[in-house]
């Protein structure tokens, strides 16, 4: 968030990286119990006003939706051409925005490496890549195989809505459901999210699909949608809720923009950008970085608590480093 001076990190933990942000990290505050609703509307308004990820996607939202959305009546039947549509309107967003992360924290290094978790090279380990390239296998991964399932899923709950196979809210019949169903839209998203990757980490389904999005020990803006076909198939089922719940054309697109393009930013490498050593628009995820590094950690985000409750959680301190050993020598033990 705009105006949060940098923080300085030190210690044994930390100085495992070129930039560890202040930490303990902290889960939000949303299922602590007990409930603390100042905490609650604190962190809700962080989350959502002023330039934050969710408002700028709220804003990309409702630039789709009012300029690059075909109506239910036109999406009632399956057409080539507005199915098209969609998936050229998904292709654009995802090299805009996966693009110019990368161009700007990348290729033209326009930060250095301030506020850079791990500051090893992103093709360290080309030959374990298609075209030898980190890069480019993240790309090819992310764009022919991420945006034609994100599109898949679109086309299939729109046709759903305009056919009465889904149920359509609208703004006009209940306008206060409306904003409580975006507002909840991540909060599911991390729910699904936790449990399906903790299923991809089973060994047969990690092995089959999961391996290769792991390839990514260190990771860039391209390495947050680069998956496997099967967990591309796994990572988006989370909108097939919207069969069962009453919702907006308008929340599929958040739904799925959400979904897709917050991989992009939450995978950037970079704890934000920086403005005269302040930071500005939080990006990248320590939490989510400790899990690429380490693999058996922080399975779920910082939305819902997940790890924490099933003991997988690393704030990022030295005792929580331990912990962490700890956990992987009795697992090897029993192996």
């Amino acid at each position: 968030m705009a105006g949060d001076e940098v923080t300085p990190n030190s210690g044994s933990f930390a100085s495992r990286w070129n930039h560890a942000p202040k930490v303990p990290i902290k889960v939000s505050p949303l299922f602590s119990w007990p409930l603390d609703p100042v905490r609650i509307c604190r962190w809700m308004l962080s989350q959502w006003l002023i330039v934050t990820e969710r408002s700028v996607l709220i804003l990309v939202a409702v630039i789709s939706w009012y300029w690059f959305q075909p109506t239910l009546e036109v999406m009632a039947t399956l057409s080539f051409d507005w199915v098209m549509w969609l998936y050229l309107r998904n292709m654009v967003l995802m090299v805009l925005v996966a693009g110019c992360l990368h161009l700007f924290f990348y290729s033209l290094q326009k930060q250095d490496q301030h506020l850079r978790y791990d500051n090893r090279e992103l093709t360290s380990l080309q030959q374990n890549f298609l075209f030898k390239n980190q890069v480019r296998d993240n790309m090819f991964w992310s764009l022919a195989s991420g945006v034609t399932v994100w599109t898949f899923y679109e086309v299939l709950m729109f046709w759903a809505m305009a056919n009465g196979y889904a149920p359509v809210l609208l703004w006009a019949d209940h306008p206060m459901w409306f904003v409580v169903m975006i507002l909840l839209t991540p909060i599911w998203i991390s729910f699904h999210f936790y449990w399906v990757h903790r299923w991809l980490h089973w060994p047969p389904l990690y092995r089959l699909a999961h391996a290769l999005h792991h390839k990514n020990t260190n990771v860039g803006p391209w390495s947050g949608l680069s998956m496997h076909p099967v967990e591309h198939i796994l990572f988006f089922s989370s909108i097939l809720i919207h069969f069962f719940v009453p919702s907006s054309p308008f929340h599929i697109l958040f739904h799925m923009q959400h979904q897709s393009l917050t991989a992009a930013t939450s995978h950037t490498g970079y704890e934000a950008i920086l403005i005269k050593d302040k930071k500005y628009l939080a990006l990248g995820t320590f939490h989510h970085q400790m899990h690429h590094r380490y693999f058996d950690c922080n399975y779920g985000n910082l939305e819902m608590p997940w790890d924490k409750w099933f003991g997988s959680f690393h704030d990022g301190t030295d005792a929580s480093h331990d912990a962490f050993r700890e956990r992987k020598k009795m697992l090897l033990r029993r192996g």
